[in-house]
């Protein structure tokens, strides 16, 4: 759960979201209905996860899949944690 917390406060930050990133859950869709996050967001966001977490996101595993939900970016983070 700690990553989730992490995600989110880094997606809040990077896109500026202030207290709306505090009712956001795992199933919060991200890709299309968040208007901050268009393809400038995208590349700080990962930026942003990288630093964060010491990781490197090649771009072939940047997909909209990883993007749809707050829990699915969760997930890659964790699944880049791991490996």
């Amino acid at each position: 759960m700690a990553n989730f917390d992490e995600v989110r406060t880094i997606l809040g930050n990077s896109l500026q979201l202030g207290n709306r990133i505090q009712t956001m859950t795992r199933e919060t869709h991200l890709l299309g209905s968040l208007p901050e996050l268009d393809s400038m967001a995208v590349v700080n966001l990962i930026s942003a996860l990288e630093e964060h977490f010491g990781f490197v996101v090649d771009d072939d595993e940047i997909s909209a899949e990883v993007f749809a939900t707050l829990g699915s970016l969760e997930d890659f983070v964790t699944q880049k944690l791991s490996s």
